[in-house]
């Protein structure tokens, strides 16, 4: 049976041992260790720099398009201009984006992406025209955002008409010179949105007279009033319900679409 002393004793031998295991926790590499691994490190470094800059391996070879409908692929290609044989990871991929959206206007968006090892991809959204204006015999097409980013020779099929008829007095002139000729084509652009799909399908001419006098022709020669683009969706619902209440009208307002009206027959 131990005693106390033993106990002692063994306390001390313990405390005597437990320093060394310390610092031989605490020992910091050699210095030797130290530059080689520097040096590990610099050589994976300057690897790595070369491989991507510098070698065969990591260039463009190839240039890819996709989402393009009226643009053709080869119109992507030269406009975008990218520097097929630079190394893949220096292309610019920004200057690319800004190259495209300033020839091409008809792109909306554009994402260039690098497909590793050797592949750029251009992948485009182009702008679908919701009006069309007519100027000097050919076609301006006009986008959800009123940008008038083309011009055609043959009007796009579907897409009405867009007939700025601005009186230069009364008070027509006072919206005219209050909102702009730009606003007021926005707005027009904000009705063709909001129109149901039934009656945008036989839709052939928006009419801005002013901000808040715009009506629709359609192919069949009915009309409707429409008033501003406000309220766009109750006045869609209350036109589909007039209709189908009044099918044999000529004549539809629901500027107020709380308050619509239909005449003729």
């Amino acid at each position: 049976m131990a005693g106390p002393a033993t106990a002692e004793r063994g306390e001390r031998k313990q405390e005597s041992s437990d320093p060394p295991l310390a610092r031989r926790r605490l020992r910091l590499p050699r210095p030797r260790t130290i530059i080689i691994l520097a040096v590990l490190l610099a050589l994976l470094g300057a690897g790595s720099v070369w491989a991507l800059y510098g070698s065969q391996w990591l260039r463009v070879e190839r240039v890819s398009v996709s989402g393009t409908r009226v643009l053709t692929p080869a119109q992507v290609l030269e406009a975008a201009d990218v520097p097929v044989g630079a190394p893949l990871i220096s292309v610019d991929s920004g200057a690319i984006e800004a190259r495209l959206r300033r020839k091409l206007p008809r792109i909306d968006e554009v994402d260039v992406v690098r497909a590793w090892p050797h592949g750029i991809s251009l992948k485009v959204a182009e702008r679908t025209p919701v009006l069309i204006v007519e100027k000097g015999g050919n076609f301006v097409e006009v986008d959800d955002e009123g940008v008038r980013f083309a011009t055609v020779s043959e009007p796009p099929k579907g897409v009405p008409a867009l007939e700025l008829t601005v009186s230069r007095s009364g008070s027509a002139v006072a919206s005219l010179r209050r909102f702009g000729e730009d606003r007021l084509v926005r707005e027009a652009v904000r009705v063709a949105r909001a129109i149901p799909a039934a009656v945008a399908r036989s839709t052939k001419v928006v009419k801005v007279r002013s901000y808040d006098d715009i009506s629709l022709e359609l192919g069949d020669g009915r009309t409707v009033a429409w008033g501003s683009g406000e309220k766009g969706a109750a006045k869609a619902r209350t036109l589909t319900a007039l209709m189908k209440a009044s099918p044999d009208a000529r004549y539809f307002d629901v500027s107020v679409p709380t308050a619509p009206a239909s005449a003729g027959s």
